[in-house]
């Protein structure tokens, strides 16, 4: 049987990785997503060190970057056994996120494949800065996937508020959902009782447009912290796939995505993708 590329026009895909276990579920979901897709890949590990660091610890930073090239080479051996366009490249800079950010734009990439590293406790933001940086400022979608790797996008869930880069989500959802013969989870959680009314509409939307595209899809309604009820159900219900939206923002001094879409990628069991809003 023939695998389905799950994701449209999916061109040029970047992989970023950094060579460890955490990154290994991004790798292999990025070596099968260019072979399901037909896709070109580029991937590139980035070795941080601003320009004091290399001029004072020269063979430091020439070990660190021998090995991520040695990482790299692993990658494009794999790819090439797969009949996979890859390239590899090792980049140096003191900003790892906006290096990535460049070559995604330099590449005309549509999606970013990259892991998170995993820990516990609601109380934390569990997700490095780097993924969140790059979140915040790329010119595409982003695939973020825990060390376990992804699964086959046959039953995803898309969270909600109603919002257009909440219906942007559920529109990609949508077609994923379409393409892999899936099926469709719409979550809108409520802060409180006083706001179900919002996300009944925000998830009756959705179903509307699942029924139009002739996409099984089940409605559900939380009421709680956004982070946790999305995590939760997505255990629940057995999700492969997490899709949420984010706004594309500029300015390189803050923080530049929601504390919702942070948490649910810091602790989600499964994949998360995160739709850009221009």
């Amino acid at each position: 049987m023939t695998e389905v590329c799950p994701i449209n026009n999916l061109e040029k895909i970047l992989l970023t990785t950094d060579g460890s276990e955490f990154s290994s579920g991004a790798v292999k979901e990025a070596l099968a997503m260019s072979g399901k897709c037909s896709s070109q890949m580029v991937a590139i590990d980035v070795v941080e060190a601003n320009e004091e660091y290399a001029s004072e610890a020269p063979q430091l930073v020439a070990k660190a970057e021998a090995e991520a090239a040695e990482a790299l080479a692993s990658v494009k051996t794999a790819a090439d056994a797969a009949g996979i366009d890859c390239v590899t490249e090792v980049h140096t800079g003191d900003s790892p996120y906006q290096i990535i950010v460049d070559e995604a734009k330099k590449n005309s990439s549509e999606l970013i494949i990259m892991g998170r590293r995993g820990r516990t406790g609601f109380a934390k933001v569990a997700m490095g800065s780097v993924t969140a940086k790059v979140i915040g400022h790329a010119p595409c979608d982003v695939l973020v996937v825990p060390r376990d790797g992804a699964d086959d996008y046959k039953k995803i869930l898309v969270a909600t508020d109603g919002s257009p880069h909440g219906e942007a989500a559920a529109a990609e959802a949508i077609k994923m959902a379409k393409k892999t013969d899936g099926s469709l989870i719409a979550l809108s959680v409520a802060s409180s009782d006083a706001k179900k009314n919002e996300a009944e509409q925000a998830v009756l939307k959705v179903s509307q447009m699942a029924e139009a595209a002739g996409i099984a899809c089940e409605t559900l309604i939380s009421t709680g912290k956004n982070y946790v009820e999305i995590v939760e159900k997505a255990k629940e219900k057995n999700a492969s796939l997490i899709v949420v939206g984010c706004h594309g923002r500029t300015g390189l001094g803050r923080m530049l995505m929601g504390s919702v879409t942070e948490r649910v990628i810091g602790h989600a069991h499964c994949a998360v993708l995160v739709t850009l809003v221009s």
